[in-house]
């Protein structure tokens, strides 16, 4: 059996009167990532851990920041056409798992709506998905709430 694995990391800055996304869902928060996409940490770092694991390069690759038709995209589609690389390069995705670091807000309260959307946008089963949240304990740049970072894992098998 053909396994691949892939590990991806993320982080953005914060900036008030920004809209916050991670994992593919609008966040209640007074503060927002500053990217040149919808700067979704967590998306973006499961699209690197898929593009990891199949030697595809990294996110910056397939969608540079230099490129005016990602200025404010989506990363649920970003995401979508990676799974797309991983697909046409032989590879079924077995799993995800991604943690967010974030001092504020508290996630809890969003992340199965996450794994939702995240499980219907790669077209995998929910039991598939995995996301989870946790703060620094005020320590470092998430503690201090000048940034929100994620960090992800993938699982693909050959087809």
């Amino acid at each position: 059996m053909d396994i691949k694995v892939g590990l991806g990391y993320d982080v953005h800055a914060l900036a008030e009167g920004l809209p916050l996304w991670l994992g593919g869902v609008r966040i209640e928060h007074t503060k927002g990532c500053v990217a040149h996409s919808d700067g979704d940490v967590a998306l973006h770092a499961v699209c690197d851990a898929l593009l990891g694991a199949v030697a595809a390069g990294d996110i910056g690759k397939l969608f540079p920041d230099t490129d005016p038709r990602y200025k404010g995209i989506d990363s649920k589609l970003l995401l979508r056409e990676v799974c797309n690389v991983v697909e046409q390069r032989g590879y079924r995705i077995s799993n995800i798992d991604c943690t967010i670091a974030a001092q504020k807000p508290k996630l809890r309260p969003y992340i199965d709506t996450m794994r939702e959307v995240v499980a219907e946008v790669m077209g995998i089963s929910l039991e598939c998905v995995s996301f989870k949240a946790t703060t620094t304990e005020h320590l470092g740049f998430e503690g201090r709430e000048e940034g929100i970072s994620a960090t992800a894992v993938a699982l693909l098998i050959a087809e």
